[in-house]
């Protein structure tokens, strides 16, 4: 599993650049406040109810959380279920959250 920063992945949006970021927190969470992924929680992953992105086993796929935590459980579940690119956000919304306050 590979990591990016936040400050990383600031750049990328900043720069236009298109790529898949999947949100694996709660919908609640998601509807507080995130950085533009798709909503897909930890539990789905976790029981393998990944369709919405089963087509990007080949594409790079940056997962984020709350803190790191959850999205680094999520990568290893997504490399044994055949993603080939996935990478954890560090340190997740309370590190972007830290770096660049609303």
């Amino acid at each position: 599993m590979q990591t990016i920063t936040v400050e990383e992945l600031k750049a990328k949006l900043d720069a236009g650049e298109s790529f898949n970021l999947i949100d694996v927190r709660e919908p609640h969470e998601h509807a507080e406040f995130n950085v533009g992924g798709m909503l897909l929680p930890l539990g789905k992953v976790q029981t393998m109810q990944i369709d919405e992105i089963e087509d990007l086993k080949e594409e790079p796929v940056y997962v984020y959380c709350r803190s790191g935590n959850r999205s680094g459980q999520a990568c290893l579940i997504l490399e044994t279920l055949g993603f080939k690119n996935v990478i954890n956000i560090a340190g997740g919304m309370l590190a972007w959250r830290e770096k660049f306050p609303q």
